[in-house]
């Protein structure tokens, strides 16, 4: 987000993304396409408590700016025609782009630039495998993934842009205290960390004496940031992608 921070304009309704599991809605502000998810119409969870996802999708722009690798498009909270909630720049694809995750017949030769996740069955019955690429802006998001547990990265959670940039979107289901992580990047378990990834995670933990664990303090709960900080560490300490664990499933449904 620019240093003039967020637009402050009237929100102006175009249309309700009538795919999503929340009320989102596709809006202007101040010239700008932009998604607007109101407070008051997420749905009622039982693992995470009542009106706080626009919160966290929030506070996992504010990791990926501390992080400096501009995975989560620009997000803040503002006042829209159904009260306060999330905004969210627009992003759509600006050419030509590969799709990041596919799906496969299964025993598809596996071609250079991808990984493997898992086989499974199609809604005809057909056997599959599910791939995503294997591309430095990827595992950037696969960190950010772990380090805010992300509990909902679907295939359709991951915007591609012509460049190879990847954006990450939907966080609202993150920063859960107790092991949440679903995804579809599965394919780098158990690998090394490289170092600037380490070195990413590492400035997180220090800027959370500073302009970070502030900004988290007014989004999360003290204890998702103690949580969140353990995973850093851990992340640190470990240097490598961690395998699914606690009794969630691993992937998110549907997973694309």
């Amino acid at each position: 987000m620019s240093d003039a921070g967020p637009p402050t304009g009237e929100v102006e309704l175009v249309g309700r993304i009538v795919s999503a599991s929340n009320a989102t809605f596709l809006a202007r502000l101040d010239g700008v396409d932009v998604v607007y998810k109101p407070t008051a119409g997420e749905r009622r969870l039982w693992d995470f408590p009542d009106a706080t996802l626009a919160l966290r999708e929030v506070a996992t722009y504010e990791v990926s700016e501390a992080l400096g690798w501009n995975v989560v498009p620009p997000t803040w909270l503002g006042e829209g025609p159904y009260g306060p909630g999330m905004l969210q720049r627009w992003c759509e694809p600006d050419g030509v782009v590969t799709p990041a995750v596919r799906v496969v017949p299964s025993g598809a030769p596996l071609e250079p630039g991808w990984r493997h996740v898992l086989d499974g069955l199609d809604e005809e019955d057909r056997e599959v495998s599910l791939l995503h690429e294997d591309s430095a802006p990827l595992r950037r998001m696969a960190v950010l993934d772990v380090v805010t547990n992300n509990a909902d990265r679907k295939g359709a959670h991951v915007l591609e842009q012509a460049d190879g940039h990847r954006f990450g979107v939907d966080h609202g289901l993150t920063f859960n205290v107790e092991p949440r992580l679903r995804t579809i990047l599965w394919g780098w378990v158990g690998e090394s960390l490289h170092d600037e990834e380490v070195d990413g995670v590492r400035r997180l933990l220090a800027d959370l004496d500073g302009a970070l664990g502030a900004r988290l303090a007014q989004l999360l709960e003290p204890e998702e940031v103690e949580a969140f900080a353990a995973r850093c560490e851990r992340l640190v300490r470990e240097r490598r992608f961690p395998a699914p664990e606690g009794d969630m499933p691993a992937i998110p449904w549907p997973p694309v």
